[in-house]
């Protein structure tokens, strides 16, 4: 898009000028349990991805990006925010997303941007495997990864969590990104960004999360050494620890019900972060502006500066 749109978003976003305490939906929230992986669509109040707020300003235009858990959560605002800014964009997803992954096909087809659907469970090495093939050839390559999707399920206790919900939320978090990120790595192009989605669990774990917790410091770990392995091709590595952001991943099983009622009120702000409000920070870390940047770990957590 022209720079006379960015101007114009500067100037109308609903944003712009706000109290951030208020902007977004405060609790109490009502309880809304979902059965894992939950549905974006199901949520009251229904989380803001950008639908309609974000606006682009060309800075992505050409890229290729690979997303999973793009259906919903901050995958799907970013999803959005990367088409806006110019770019084509797979997402991956579980079947039972088919519903929200369509939506977000539709508002990235609606920006003229080619919007690829690639359904399947990326606990399974070999479909990580089909999933980089499938996105390079369906875009034409791939020159942003954003290892994004993501399992929580709250245990009250260490004797209550299992050994199988440990190793899925593993698989899920940790040996996902490293399935895919090795099988991308061919692909990428020197200039090309990886960003991984960590959490300020990994600073500041729960009590309640203790397999999820762990996935999100090893992201850390691994974004930060990969960064110094990649660097030689040309290619950057950052994660973004999110704080509490309204996702299905908590009302299907994230947090216990009575969480879910107060969700966010801790942070200094007083209200969890809605998807579009992180989005830009996805965009940034991949756009070439940010071409020194890399091994780094952004935080957006509502103040309370956990990194």
């Amino acid at each position: 898009m022209s720079q006379n749109n960015s101007q114009s978003f500067v100037a109308t976003s609903p944003l712009t000028g706000k109290d951030p305490r208020e902007v977004y939906p405060r609790p109490p929230f009502e309880r809304q349990p979902q059965d894992p992986p939950g549905l974006a669509s199901k949520m009251v109040p229904l989380p803001d991805h950008g639908e309609k707020s974000y606006r682009g300003s060309g800075r992505l235009a050409g890229r290729k990006a690979l997303i999973t858990g793009g259906d919903s959560g901050i995958g799907r605002a970013v999803a959005i925010a990367y088409a806006r800014e110019g770019a084509d964009v797979a997402i991956n997803y579980l079947p039972e997303e088919e519903s929200d992954a369509q939506e977000v096909i539709a508002l990235i087809s609606a920006e003229g941007r080619k919007a690829i659907a690639l359904p399947g469970d990326i606990t399974d090495e070999a479909f990580c495997q089909q999933l980089v093939s499938d996105a390079v050839s369906k875009l034409g390559g791939v020159d942003i990864l954003v290892n994004n999707a993501g399992r929580q399920q709250f245990a009250e206790s260490l004797a209550e969590l299992s050994s199988e919900s440990f190793d899925k939320t593993f698989k899920t978090n940790v040996y996902a990104m490293f399935w895919i990120t090795k099988a991308a790595m061919s692909h990428l192009p020197p200039g090309a960004a990886i960003i991984n989605t960590s959490s300020v669990q990994a600073g500041k774990p729960s009590p309640i999360l203790l397999d999820y917790a762990p996935t999100k410091a090893a992201i850390i770990a691994f974004t930060k050494g990969l960064a110094k392995q990649v660097a030689e091709k040309g290619i950057r590595v950052n994660a973004v620890a999110p704080g509490p952001y309204w996702t299905p991943l908590q009302s299907s099983g994230g947090q216990p019900m009575e969480k879910v009622v107060k969700f966010g009120e801790d942070a200094p702000l007083g209200r969890p972060g809605q998807p579009a409000e992180i989005a830009s920070l996805y965009v940034t870390l991949a756009a070439a502006e940010s071409s020194f940047t890399s091994g780094q770990v952004w935080c957006s957590d509502g103040g309370s500066g956990v990194f």
